[in-house]
């Protein structure tokens, strides 16, 4: 964090070359970088503060100056677009910058000054006036209405709400899923097969509600099948698929629903 420099008339180099330019009345876009790098080193010589702490900015923009006045006698460089570079731009963007912000604290500091003479009164009004409200005359209010302004308005109130409705959401049901356990449904075609040692698949679905329901049969076909409970043949592709009981379903292992596992 740089250190706050405050001479007795100016505060660091900028404000001494700010007054510079203003002093010799120069364009600040078009600074003549040797006349001022003179007179800046003449105002470093004439200053009698022996701290170096206090004089090493100073000595640093002396030495950026210099540098500068250097590069102004070389042949310009020129950048990535073609056009030539100023070797005082950067110089020049901080002295903008440092006037821009200088100019804002006078503003800040003459804003102070003039709120020092501002006094506030605190409220001093009774809690029953504070809260005291004006009564509504209903007779008044309503002086004017009449049916057809009240169906007027009722009207209009009704279509602001309808314009609210999504007209595609609005429309959408709602869905509730549909619990339906695989190990209900073998515990089902178990007990079809009791009374039945051959049967269609298509026999099973009569019962079956909804579609999850007829699918969870189907898969516990596919179990019951891979358990060897049952056996499992079809003709053709798209034919009702054939089912046979394979052991006694009093023989069957207790049936596990995967779904839980």
């Amino acid at each position: 964090m740089a250190i706050p420099v405050k001479l007795p008339v100016f505060e660091g180099p900028l404000d001494l070359l700010l007054h510079l330019i203003d002093k010799n009345r120069i364009n600040i876009y078009d600074i003549p970088i040797v006349e001022i790098t003179d007179q800046y080193m003449a105002y470093i010589r004439q200053m009698q503060e022996a701290d170096l702490g206090t004089m090493s900015e100073f000595l640093v923009m002396a030495a950026t100056l210099l540098d500068i006045k250097c590069r102004m006698l070389l042949p310009k460089s020129v950048n990535e677009e073609g056009e030539e570079e100023d070797p005082r731009e950067e110089l020049v963007q901080r002295l903008l910058e440092y006037k821009m912000y200088k100019y804002m604290s006078y503003e800040l500091r003459d804003r102070m000054d003039r709120a020092e003479g501002v006094f506030y009164k605190k409220q001093t009004l009774p809690a029953a006036v504070r809260e005291y409200e004006e009564p509504v005359n209903t007779q008044e209010l309503l002086s004017d209405m009449t049916l057809e302004r009240l169906r007027l308005l009722f009207e209009s109130i009704l279509r602001r709400q309808e314009n609210k409705r999504d007209p595609i959401r609005s429309k959408f049901g709602k869905i509730e899923k549909e619990e339906v356990s695989l190990s209900e449904k073998m515990e089902y075609v178990k007990s079809y097969s009791r009374t039945h040692e051959s049967f269609c698949f298509y026999e099973l679905l009569e019962r079956q509600c909804s579609k999850i329901q007829i699918v969870v049969t189907f898969l516990a076909i596919l179990e019951l099948m891979k358990l060897g409970n049952i056996r499992v043949s079809q003709n053709q592709i798209f034919d009702d698929i054939h089912i046979e009981v394979a052991r006694d379903p009093s023989e069957w292992e207790e049936l596990v629903d995967i779904s839980e596992e």
